[in-house]
């Protein structure tokens, strides 16, 4: 917990370079201002939610970031913020760790709930994928890969590390809610190539413990 108000950091995500399909995605979905390739991120998780309109004054008054999403739930609250400018997106994290009174590893750590891989998918399969992703078109015979990570936010930085080690299709990200996941498409190979970078970054970030029940297929 932070000492503002007893605000519990959950995510904390720094992104160096939006990769061109994540930063197309969020500018998909948005009700801000759209993000563009290759310029910095920022993805911070809080609870509970409404406090999250603290954070998004505190960075927006003191720094030249960027919103894109500001979602506010009862349980978290959840903002992306995004500049050309490194620099600036270092230094809103910054602000809003001291405004907590909090490091970035008093984040939870990132927790892969489920990890599927499907290979050879079926085409009325993909006609189901397709109707509620955001994203690219799943075809049919690709592989389908579902990643469900907590907390949510977490998904962001999955997808956009997917998409830096592999040329795969980025087909949803879902980054607030109870849990965050990620659907993605294409051949095989890339496919697992995608999930070994996914699993190397999200294991190798540090944060508070945050145990539950895990499952891969």
């Amino acid at each position: 917990m932070g000492e503002q108000s007893g605000i519990e950091l959950r995510t904390f995500s720094y992104i160096d370079i939006l990769q061109p399909q994540l930063a197309s995605f969020i500018a998909t979905i948005s009700r801000g201002f759209h993000p563009l390739e290759d310029e910095a991120s920022l993805f911070v998780e809080i609870a509970p939610g409404l406090q999250i309109n603290l954070i998004t004054d505190l960075v927006l008054k003191r720094t030249e970031v960027i919103p894109s999403m500001q979602v506010v739930e009862r349980a978290y609250g959840m903002l992306e913020v995004h500049s050309k400018d490194q620099g600036q997106v270092k230094q809103a994290g910054q602000e809003i760790l001291d405004f907590l009174g909090l490091k970035e590893t008093d984040r939870l750590k990132p927790r892969i709930a489920s990890s599927q891989i499907i290979t050879g998918i079926d085409n009325h399969q993909t006609h189901l994928i397709n109707r509620m992703r955001h994203g690219d078109f799943l075809l049919k015979n690709d592989t389908l890969y579902i990643l469900e990570v907590h907390p949510a936010g977490y998904a962001a930085i999955a997808a956009n590390e997917a998409e830096k080690a592999s040329p795969i299709h980025v087909l949803e990200v879902m980054t607030f809610g109870a849990f965050g996941r990620l659907y993605l498409g294409g051949p095989e190979d890339n496919i697992r190539e995608a999930v070994t970078a996914i699993e190397k970054t999200l294991g190798e970030m540090e944060g508070r413990p945050n145990a539950g029940i895990s499952l891969v297929y």
